[in-house]
This record gives structure tokens, sequence and C-alpha cells, in this order.
């Protein structure tokens, strides 16, 4: 036994570490007995048979999404900001870059023979370098296909035949988007990715980070990983979104705001009134880029919107979660998106936020419409909504012609092709790129209406414009790759190009040529900079 002296207001239960208590081990739980007179208490163990624990009347600490979904995949009743926890993995994906070194430390950790913790929760996407004559980066796939096959994954989404993507039953496309279209996003789970850009599935209320291949491989053998709690930064939006603004603009304005080191290891959770108007492309757009503001993970709260695209996307079961009232949030940031005009950033950093008529005298090379964040179904109809408004002005029934990068082209970007633009471009010469996400939006592409339009499609709207078939659904030049990649900024050592981009990036480099200048934008920016040829707020077409 032993005692320690209480003020008389104590409370009938103690901590044992506050009372240096820790070094005493008692079987059952410790009981307080209270002495009237000289305030003396005993901790003793309990002559009754052991309870469980109490359901009600205990006092519990609110948490936040991310929390509440790490705790449940951690089987843990309460989870704070910090703590380490190992957590069940509901989705692992990986495609050709970082595939082949994280099986390799899969079979050296566990075996040659080993077998991965569970084939139906594994999903492997080839998607980055596929579409180029570069030996090694098509081997990449072979050890995809290996792997798959040796494994018997259920979801590899393969592709054989890289002269006509339409060939290949199997593929999908770029992962991030695919992951979305083939079911493998659901609320309140955990997914994932050996990518930085799997943020883009917290759209679906759901856990979702990029990790590396180490850790990727220790998944593979055991469908668990160690996890730190992050703490959340609270983003919340009102206000009627503007005719003239997407998602790329909300999220370039956050990331201008904090600094592209505002959210290092941080969950940054997105709610407010414009944010339940956005659709589920865009909600995949805002998430897409919290790695570029450092964050762990984005999260968007399950809604109407979220169930209606699930419909016919999945069969499983799944639980979303929300923000308790009484959560802890790091901090809370908030925006009137109706006072939002259109930005861009500027070279070399997504945190370089300049609004886009600020930069109308930048005079441009090119524009590329594409990749996970700016090359979905939305983006492209966005994009010839931009066409159809300037051929319905008056200083736009001049004839517009637009052609694409192809890689037979490379490394002569003056044979790209013409834009005869409608103002100040008129005459230049520079390519338009527009690389879509999806195989499925490929088929579909050339059948979309485009609303406003009077019945007309996107494939119209894109030939009258003069526009050649869309590349090959793939990641294309957003990350560079070899260089007869559809789109690399592939320049002269003596020159540079500069390019309005819809991807993610713009370090110098990371469309290929490391002089390249880049402008992150939306596709309305970047379409409208295509007509133009200089860097040109949207408003000119929009209004």
């Amino acid at each position: 036994m032993a005692s320690v002296t209480l003020p008389s207001s104590s409370t009938s239960f103690i901590n044992k570490k506050e009372f240096g208590l820790s070094a005493f081990s008692l079987s059952g739980p410790l009981f307080l007995q209270r002495w009237k007179r000289n305030k003396i208490c005993s901790l003793m163990a309990p002559q009754q048979s052991e309870r469980m624990p109490a359901t009600t009347g205990s006092v519990k600490t609110g948490m936040t999404m991310t929390e509440k979904i790490l705790a449940r995949a951690s089987e843990k009743t309460q989870l704070r900001p910090g703590e380490n926890v190992w957590v069940n993995v509901d989705v692992l994906m990986t495609h050709d870059i970082c595939g082949a070194p994280t099986f390799e430390i899969f079979k050296k950790e566990f075996g040659q023979d080993a077998k991965v913790w569970d084939r139906e929760k594994i999903v492997i996407i080839p998607d980055h370098y596929l579409f180029t004559s570069d030996e090694r980066a098509n081997r990449n796939v072979d050890a995809l296909r290996d792997f798959s096959t040796e494994q018997n994954i259920k979801y590899f989404y393969d592709i054989k035949d890289l002269s006509n993507f339409k060939a290949n039953p199997d593929y999908k496309g770029v992962c991030h988007v695919a992951l979305a279209q083939e079911g493998h996003c659901r609320p309140g789970e955990v997914l994932l990715g050996t990518d930085s850009h799997t943020c883009t599935a917290g759209a679906f209320g759901q856990f979702a980070t990029g990790i590396g291949i180490t850790d990727a491989g220790f998944v593979l053998g055991t469908g668990k990983l160690l996890l730190k709690v992050p703490p959340t930064l609270r983003f919340v939006m009102d206000g009627e979104m503007p005719d003239y603004l997407l998602a790329k603009d909300l999220i370039l304005q956050i990331i201008g705001e904090i600094s592209v080191s505002g959210a290092t290891y941080k969950s940054m959770e997105f709610v407010g009134t414009t944010v339940e108007s956005l659709s589920m492309e865009e909600r995949m757009t805002l998430c897409n880029m919290v790695i570029e503001a450092g964050g762990k993970n984005g999260v968007v709260p399950t809604d109407s919107t979220t169930y209606k695209y699930l419909e016919d996307k999945t069969s499983v079961a799944y639980e979303p979660v929300y923000s308790d009232e009484q959560a802890r949030f790091l901090s809370n940031h908030r925006f009137d998106i109706s006072k939002l005009e259109p930005l861009v950033a500027k070279p070399h950093s997504p945190g370089n936020r300049a609004l886009a008529r600020e930069c109308k005298d930048v005079k441009i090379d090119r524009v590329y419409i594409g990749s996970c964040t700016g090359g979905k179904t939305e983006d492209f109809l966005a994009t010839a909504k931009v066409f159809l408004a300037s051929v319905q002005r008056t200083y736009g029934l001049l004839k517009m012609e637009v052609a694409f990068y192809h890689p037979i082209i490379f490394p002569t970007p003056i044979n790209a092709g013409i834009v005869q633009g409608p103002c100040r471009a008129k005459g230049s010469k520079f390519p338009l790129s527009l690389s879509p996400l999806l195989k499925r939006f490929g088929w579909t592409f050339f059948s979309l209406p485009v609303p406003g339009s009077g019945g007309k499609t996107c494939s119209q709207i894109f030939e009258e414009a003069g526009c050649d078939t869309p590349a090959s659904p793939g990641c294309g030049a957003c990350m560079g790759g070899p260089r007869d990649t559809y789109a690399r900024l592939n320049v002269p050592q003596a020159s540079y190009v500069v390019c309005v981009s819809t991807t993610n990036r713009n370090f110098p480099g990371r469309m290929g040529h490391r002089e390249g200048q880049i402008y992150l934008a939306s596709p309305y920016t970047a379409a409208a900079s295509a007509l133009t040829g200089y860097v040109t707020d949207p408003r000119e077409f929009l209004q």
C-alpha cells in the first residue's frame, strides 16, 4: 500500500505519473478511498472482480477527420497529433517509376518466394514513362508485369501495345485519376502510394499520402505502416465561385498564402460553401497540390457529391468520418472566394503567386494542358469553353490553328504548329499540347458536349480550332521524362522556353530543359493564354 496527501477538491481518480506512482504495478483498476478527517488517500487493488471500462460519462477530446481515420486504422479510440501508430492499410498503389525498386526491397526483406499481404489491396498502374522509345523506361513496365503475374495481383492495369493505347483493354491512364475511376478511393480508408500526389484521393474523405519505396516494400509484406499523426490546418472557403475560376486558382491562392513549406507534415482540411459546390474532379485538383505546400495529406468531407460519384465505382462498403465540433485545429484560414481573381504561379515555385493579369506582358512559347492536376475530363471541357467563347467574340472570328506537340517532331519545336491567335499572338508560332489522363476519356473525348455550345462537342470545338488528336493518356511532360516524351520542354542550351501549364510543379528542369520557364495556371488561364500568346486572364474571354 502507498499513500499520498491530496487537496480536498481532488478528483476521485488520480494519474499515477502525476504523483510519482508510475513504478507501482497493480493488476486491476485502482480505486481511491478518501478518509474524511485527515485527507489521507489510499491506493489499493479492488477486492471485486475486474470490470470493463465505462462506455458513458467519460470525457473525450474531439478529433479531426485525419485523426479519426488513423484512429480507426490503428484500432484505437483516441489519437492526438504527434503520436506514432501502426496503421492498417486499405490500398497500396505503385507505378512504373517506383514499382521495380519497391519489389526488390520486398523480396530482400521478406524472401524471394514471399507473398504479398493481400493481392486484392494492391493496385499497380503504369503511367509515367510509357509512350517513349527509351528501352530502360519500357523495362520498368516489364518489371510491373512480372511481379503482378508472380503475385497474382488482381488490379494490374497493364499496357503492352505502346503504339496504340486503345488496343490495351486493361490500361487505365494516370494513376491518381484511375484510382478514383476504378473505385479504389473510398471515404474513411487509408490509401498509400509511391507517388507524392497520392494525396489527390483525399478528395474522397480518406487519408491518402505518398510514401517511399522502403515503406512500400514493408507494406507489401505486412499491410501495415508506422505513421505519425499530423496536426490539421483547416481552410474555410466560402462565397460563390466566379465562373472564371477553377479549383487550381483556389489551391494556388492557399499555397501563395502559407508558402511551399507552410503545411509541412500537416493535414489540410478543406471546408466551406465553396468546397461543397465543387465537383469531385475539382476537389481532386484541390487535394492534389497539398504536397506543394508540404502537406502530409489533404481531405474534403464526404457529402452527396461524393456518394453520387461512387455509385457506379465501387461495391465495397465504406464508412465516412467527420471532424468533431470540438476538434483541435492548428490554425484556421478563411477565404472569400467571390473576391478571388485568376492566378498563376510564376517560375520557379508553386508558391510564387501572382495575378494572371499582372503577367499580361509575359510572352509564351507554348501551353500544356494535362497531368493529374489539370488533365481531367472537366479540365478539357473548361479549355473548350474558352475556345468557344473566343469564337463568339468579334475578334474571335479569325482562324485559329493549333497543333499539338508530337514525339516525331522533337527536338524541332518550330515545326510543331501555328497558333494564329485573334489578338496579340497573330502569326506567332507555339504549340498547345493536350494530354488526357484516362483511357476512358480518350475513348469518349470526341463525344463530350460542351455546356453552352448549342450541342457542340469537344471534338468539334477543338477541330474548328485546328487541333490535332490528343496525346495518349499518361503523365506526359509533367515530369520531364525521356527526350521523346510528348510535349517535353526540349530547347537548345542557349535558349529557353516559356510555358503556361496546368501541371503542379514549375521547378527548374521539371518539364525537361532546366532553363524552361513554367507558369502554373488553371485550364481557363492556360486556354486563354493559348489564344493570345501571352499569359492571359481568362476574363478576357469569359466575361
